[in-house]
């Protein structure tokens, strides 16, 4: 039998931090870690819709949400990304459409406090 001294339980520390922090990160430098919210304001949502990346995030103003995305191929992170800006009203959405078949839709909180992605009538995240 040995006995667990202070270096032992160092090197036990440390190597279940690296493991932990392993398994979080994604695994590969092109994986986007996704967020779906719902997030509030100046907090991003991060969603991969098909081939493209998006990021969105709000502000609030005049009672709505002020949502600013930017959009880019997965691939292709050195080109000219879109970016879209939109004012929704609480309770409002809007989609974002990667093509004719893959999209997701981002929608403003009961009180322009928060966004959120939602699929259809499905939410991912609620508050």
């Amino acid at each position: 039998m040995f006995s667990l001294n202070r270096n032992t339980l160092k090197f036990a520390a440390a190597g279940a931090v690296v493991a932990l922090a392993a398994l979080s990160t994604p695994a590969s430098a092109n994986e986007m870690v996704q967020n779906l919210g719902p997030v509030p304001a100046h907090q991003p949502i991060l969603k991969t819709v098909g081939s493209k990346n998006v990021l969105a995030f709000f502000e609030p103003g005049n009672g709505q949400c002020n949502v600013q995305a930017v959009i880019w191929n997965v691939d292709e992170i050195e080109t000219n990304p879109t970016r879209v800006q939109v004012s929704l009203y609480p309770g409002q959405s809007t989609s974002i459409d990667s093509s004719a078949t893959e999209s997701f839709k981002l929608q403003c909180g009961d009180h322009a406090d928060s966004l959120a992605a939602i699929d259809g009538d499905q939410q991912f995240a609620s508050k």
